[in-house]
């Protein structure tokens, strides 16, 4: 199912062709891709997240997108809006811009593209008054799309992740973006 569309990008998604598991799969095994997780997935449970994504695209239009150049139909990663719940931190209910891309595809401004667009499509099709994004403090690649797609940080919503486990201190500290539908449109 396609969602929507940019100048080099198609958000859709994702189907039950092994070139989609594969990359999925990719993309959360990959230590440099990952490098802010604190863990990687095995490859029952990438295949369980990719069914709920599936599903979640399919019964509300949000969800992680799968995200493939026109040019070629490669699939790079994803791209999308998920409702998130990291109480007391984010209510429950609001909603996240995410990505991520496959290494090879970084620094072409893939993932900036899609997420300009994937705002678009959250305050113009699903009318959200506000979407978030967070990341490790220090996961410079991710906050300077942050930044890159007009989203302010909100210093003193800064948390420590609550399901980061211990074992992983240094990535537990956090940084809140957001941008609201109002200054998204005052900024188009």
């Amino acid at each position: 199912m396609h969602i929507f569309e940019t100048e080099r990008l198609i958000l859709r998604n994702w189907d039950d062709s092994d070139g989609d598991r594969e990359l999925f799969f990719e993309i959360n095994s990959d230590d440099r891709v990952m490098e802010f997780f604190p863990f990687r997935r095995t490859r029952a449970e990438t295949d369980a997240v990719f069914a709920r994504m599936q599903e979640m695209i399919a019964e509300t239009g949000l969800g992680f997108y799968a995200a493939e150049l026109k040019s070629t139909g490669e699939l790079i990663g994803f791209i999308g809006l998920v409702r998130t719940d990291i109480e007391p931190y984010i209510p429950l209910g609001t909603v996240e811009i995410g990505w991520r891309l496959a290494a090879r595809y970084w620094g072409k401004g893939l993932a900036s593209e899609g997420a300009k667009a994937a705002l678009a499509h959250g305050f113009e099709t699903h009318g959200l008054d506000e979407i978030v994004s967070f990341a490790v403090y220090n996961n410079e690649r991710s906050t300077a799309v942050m930044k890159r797609i007009g989203m302010r940080q909100d210093i003193p919503s800064s948390f420590i992740h609550p399901r980061v486990p211990d074992t992983h201190l240094y990535l537990k500290p956090h940084v809140l973006y957001r941008i609201t539908a109002e200054k998204w449109r005052a900024e188009q």
